[in-house]
């Protein structure tokens, strides 16, 4: 492909725009300045980005060039672990290839592998989330309340999303629910495209500032609350966007399931220790800074704290297993550890 097309998030909920990458460059800048974001997309925007990289090159050194790609792309974020999962998986295909356009047709048929891949596990995520929703419907009876944090919709992955895939087939099913919606400071993917996309679907919903979830706990007004995840070890410790881990917190003190849905492409299973070995992307501090907005059919930026203020910008967190009811996955769900998910996963038993 000479390129592909993006959903450009920047600019959701109140524009729809397309953005096109056509070069290795643009494809970093999708990555790297969140055109696109959430782990399995980010894994199947690096893919599409080799395989266009790998179109417009017609010199010998052709390997060269893509081992270049993937360092570049490699280097754009870290603490998502679908980035060099795909990537890895593309340059296989370089390191494996005999000829420039052998290379070329494979690179652009396993990005397509890839992305048909994910709509199909994240479907499976939502079969068995779903089983979760609805055995709370049979106890309650009345509308399932359901938290989650930061935007794990299907515009973090190709469709369906990972913490929101049980949420549309609980609507699929009849199951009346309601999303707690958290805002997700500093950029708001809660607020403005996890709203979006449930106003989209239909889905009942309330936005509420990050320290609000807790609150909601202890009073009973949550009954579930369901994250996706950026990076899980293979002992179940999940990295997730910053503020998950005192979600998780609440949950555990007020006896409220929490859930991490994830497919097998988010697992780093050479890790053990999240705190220790997870790297935690810090960001700029513009995004805690300035906050923008849509005002008279104009973006609008604001200083909302003094100009000379330091800031520091954490865009992840980790939540220890220890506090984790268990992680949904396209095999099924399991408890947060080793020994859990070794049982969907035997096959990276030596690993």
């Amino acid at each position: 492909p000479e390129s592909f097309e993006v959903i450009d998030q920047r600019f959701l909920p109140h524009e729809f725009k397309w953005f096109s990458a056509a070069s290795l460059e643009e494809t970093a800048i999708a990555i790297k300045d969140m055109v696109v974001r959430g782990a399995p997309l980010i894994g199947a925007t690096a893919a599409c980005g080799m395989a266009v990289v790998a179109h417009h090159i017609s010199t010998n050194n052709y390997k060269d060039e893509l081992q270049q790609a993937f360092k570049t792309l490699s280097a754009t974020r870290p603490t998502a672990v679908n980035l060099q999962w795909a990537l890895t998986k593309q340059y296989d295909i370089v390191k494996q290839s005999q000829t420039l356009s052998e290379c070329q047709n494979n690179l652009y048929k396993n990005a397509l592998k890839i992305m048909e891949e994910d709509v199909k596990q994240c479907k499976q995520i939502g079969q068995y989330g779903l089983e979760i929703i609805k055995s709370i419907y049979q106890r309650k009876k009345t509308t399932v309340n359901i938290l989650t944090h930061c935007n794990a919709g299907w515009l973090a992955c190709v469709d369906w999303g990972t913490a929101t895939s049980p949420m549309y087939q609980a609507q699929l099913e009849g199951i009346p629910i309601h999303i707690w919606v958290d805002e997700t400071r500093p950029r708001n993917q809660g607020a403005k495209l996890t709203a979006w996309e449930l106003g989209q679907q239909g889905i009942d919903h309330t936005i509420i500032v990050d320290n609000t979830g807790g609150h909601l706990m202890q009073h009973g007004m949550v009954d579930l609350v369901i994250v996706g995840s950026d990076r899980t070890t293979r002992t179940g410790d999940v990295a997730n966007k910053i503020g998950t881990y005192l979600k998780a917190l609440a949950a555990f003190d007020n006896n409220i399931p929490f859930y991490a849905a994830l497919p097998m492409s988010t697992i780093d299973w050479e890790i053990s220790d999240g705190l220790r070995e997870i790297p935690i992307e810090t960001r700029s501090e513009d995004e805690i800074k300035i906050i923008d907005g849509f005002a008279n059919n104009t973006w609008t930026q604001s200083l909302i704290c003094p100009q000379n203020s330091k800031a520091i910008n954490y865009g992840f967190d980790v939540t220890p297993s220890k506090f984790i009811t268990g992680i949904i996955t396209e095999k099924g769900v399991c408890e947060a550890s080793e020994k859990g998910l070794l049982k969907l996963y035997p096959e990276m038993s030596n690993v």
